[in-house]
């Protein structure tokens, strides 16, 4: 069983930039790893957990966060806003008797779905667009 620990999440930018999550809290087997630029209001959220359903599946679940803060003035008085936040959500169901090979393999080409080359994935969940015939 993984302790909370720091992880290293990498974005698409330009130039790509590492983004540290560090650990925040730990509840009801839910880890959260946040990376804060010192405002508790633009905090970007990172959590992870695994239990098992009461019908005997494994259900992982990962969860992304990402605020975008601006600063809001009002009579002389800076204040930041968040202004929009973008949500990730993936989740995994695993039979108890599946293998650790079934497991790697499904966990690998969703990986792989998310890659800019796959343009069913990328173009619709990138650029906003339809999926059409």
């Amino acid at each position: 069983m993984p302790a909370l620990q720091s992880i290293v999440l990498t974005d698409r930018a330009a130039t790509p930039v590492n983004h540290t999550f560090l650990p925040s809290n730990l509840t009801a087997g839910v880890g959260m790893v946040v990376e804060s630029s010192g405002l508790k209001v633009g905090d970007s959220k990172f959590s992870i957990s695994n239990r098992k359903t009461t019908n005997g599946r494994y259900k992982a679940t990962l969860k992304l966060e990402i605020p975008v803060v601006q600063t809001q003035i009002i009579n002389g008085i800076s204040t930041p806003v968040v202004v929009r936040i973008a949500y990730g959500n993936l989740e995994f169901s695993f039979d108890e008797k599946s293998t650790t090979q079934e497991r790697k393999d499904l966990v690998g080409m969703l990986d792989s779905s998310l890659a800019t080359a796959k343009t069913l994935v990328n173009s619709t969940v990138v650029d906003l667009e339809g999926v059409w015939g």
